[in-house]
């Protein structure tokens, strides 16, 4: 049997959204909802929803805690999420090695 060198994408991150966050986590200890929101451009019900698939993969934490009496959501990126992301990057740079037709 032959080796499929299409290796599989990881479906949690193969969305803009989520790889995008994934992506800005990974250059900071934390961000945010608001700062997700904006740098996203995305609504709050959109961010919510991936939020939570990438949540369940356990490849983000989400502490909700209050500040002036206003909810505050912070997203921090996990070791599982940090490998999934490697992992996905890989995968991809070997789809566009293919793709430029180099060996």
């Amino acid at each position: 049997k032959m080796e499929n060198k299409f290796a599989e994408l990881d479906p949690v991150i193969h969305s803009r959204v989520r790889l995008a966050v994934l992506i800005l986590l990974l250059h900071t200890e934390s961000a945010d909802f608001t700062y997700l929101k904006k740098e996203l451009e995305v609504s709050d019900g959109n961010l919510s929803t991936h939020l939570r698939k990438l949540e369940t993969a356990e490849y983000i934490k989400i502490k909700k805690s209050f500040e002036n009496r206003k909810p505050k959501t912070v997203v921090s990126l996990t070791e599982k999420g940090k490998a999934a992301l490697q992992g996905y990057t890989s995968n991809l740079e070997e789809y566009l090695r293919i793709a430029s037709g180099k060996k």
